[in-house]
């Protein structure tokens, strides 16, 4: 029997106030160091997609959000270095705390952002996800070959 293949899933948060969305800058990871982002992390074993959003904005943006608050806007499957995975981006407007930066030794500045602003900051995924959500876009990939 052959082995199957995995792909890695992750969780991004937009969070949006006054039509900006809070970014944070990466930096001292290795990976796109200097380039925003949405709050975010990978799926840990035994958590659901929902555990995990909330678990990712305690420990990287310092908020408390509540599972009913999330809405699924865009999933995105992508390649990059070698891995497949797959984005589940919720949108989120209410939450509890003063957003800052949760992981200083991997984030640098915390930003609102105005859409037109993300062009060049953020990492090139991100931004293309945020594009799709504004169109209502369930579903796109990136870095894949299409069929």
């Amino acid at each position: 029997m052959s082995q199957r293949h995995l792909v890695r899933a992750a969780v991004y948060l937009i969070l949006e106030q006054d039509n900006k969305i809070l970014c944070i800058r990466r930096y001292n990871t290795g990976y796109r160091d200097g380039e925003y982002t949405l709050p975010a992390g990978h799926v840990e074993p035994n958590e659901t997609f929902i555990q995990t959003a909330i678990r990712e904005a305690k420990e990287e943006v310092c908020v408390d959000i509540a599972a009913e608050d999330l809405r699924l806007v865009h999933v995105m499957q992508r390649h990059e270095a070698g891995v497949d995975v797959v984005d589940y981006y919720f949108h989120i407007t209410r939450w509890a705390g003063e957003p800052q930066i949760g992981e200083p030794h991997k984030a640098d500045k915390l930003a609102w952002l105005g859409r037109d602003e993300l062009e060049g900051k953020a990492i090139h995924f991100v931004g293309k996800a945020i594009k799709h959500v504004d169109a209502s876009i369930l579903f796109s990939h990136d870095g894949l070959p299409i069929a």
